[in-house]
């Protein structure tokens, strides 16, 4: 399987603080963690480090981090034919300040967005992965690869982002974005709200197979014909940044592999999991090792009396 990732990528520096800092007083940082971020960077970094074909087509600055960034790349062997380097631009950066708690606050520094401007592909991928941040891109690949899986990292709205979910496969969204276009708030302890956001967004996007992250409350998906939740993993939250990029990474990995809607839900939301147990969002990309073995144990789960999943509707 080859598969063809678009979008953004970032360069993080994450600083760890006891509290969110006073304004008007100065901070002295001794140790910071610094490694390259993005949605679109993050999968397809999790994609070729767990052994697929995968190709990256974004956009980098001519300047230190963008050498940082290709670096990383190429220490996984991501194809980088597609890695264009704006003069234009610098590259993206963000400035994570994350509590003790787990908790982070980003502050993206970037100017205009940079588009890509060469699509001559020299191979047929079979899936197209896109964060929608590249609007021309992702609307040029969908044409020129009809037969390919298009799957979407719906994680931000705006129109351009609306109008590409129409052509997806696969809309894996944040709760934020379900909630917004559907017009329901979901509440936990009320499973009609779940099948409510659900059920909207399905009548929306009817084309669509729709997974929404619920951060360490889960996923919500559907599978043979009923809405279920695939609880998250029960661990101690050092870093939630590039958690929910590190889902799609794994879901698409395991659309790749041609997995079960289930299998792929559950080792996506262990793949994020495990992530947050870790500073740095490229650098807590897990060990596919790790989430296999992790996996086995939830599997295996169901013989003890503990359930994989919960369903939100019978």
């Amino acid at each position: 399987m080859k598969v063809l990732c678009i979008g953004h990528s970032s360069y993080d520096i994450s600083l760890q603080i006891d509290e969110y800092p006073e304004e008007n007083t100065k901070h002295r940082f001794g140790n910071s963690v610094r490694c390259g971020g993005g949605p679109a960077g993050n999968a397809a970094f999790l994609l070729a480090k767990w052994g697929i074909d995968t190709t990256l087509a974004t956009v980098v600055g001519a300047d230190d981090f963008g050498e940082k960034l290709k670096k990383e790349y190429s220490e996984v062997n991501i194809g980088s034919t597609y890695i264009e380097t704006s003069f234009d631009q610098p590259t993206s950066l963000s400035f994570v300040l994350v509590n003790k708690s787990g908790s982070r606050t980003v502050f993206n520094v970037q100017g205009e967005f940079t588009p890509l401007k060469k699509f001559n592909y020299d191979f047929v991928p079979d899936i197209v992965f896109t964060d929608g941040h590249d609007y021309g891109a992702t609307t040029n690949a969908i044409a020129k690869f009809p037969q390919a899986i298009k799957i979407i990292d719906a994680g931000r709205i705006t129109n351009e982002l609306l109008e590409l979910c129409k052509y997806m496969n696969y809309i894996v969204c944040s709760k934020g974005f379900a909630e917004t276009v559907s017009g329901f708030k979901i509440d936990y302890d009320n499973p009609n709200t779940l099948v409510n956001v659900y059920g909207t967004l399905m009548k929306k996007y009817p084309q669509a197979n729709i997974v929404i992250t619920l951060e360490n409350h889960g996923a919500l998906y559907k599978d043979n014909q009923e809405i279920k939740i695939m609880p998250g993993l029960n661990v101690e939250t050092v870093d939630s940044t590039g958690a929910g990029d590190i889902f799609h990474g794994a879901f698409v990995y395991g659309i790749a592999n041609n997995f079960p809607i289930e299998k792929t839900v559950t080792l996506a939301n262990i793949a994020g999991g495990l992530s947050v147990k870790k500073m740095g969002s490229r650098l807590s990309v897990p060990e596919l090792s790790e989430v296999l073995d992790e996996y086995a144990k939830k599997v295996a789960a169901p013989a003890n009396g503990n359930p994989e999943n919960q369903q939100a509707q019978q």
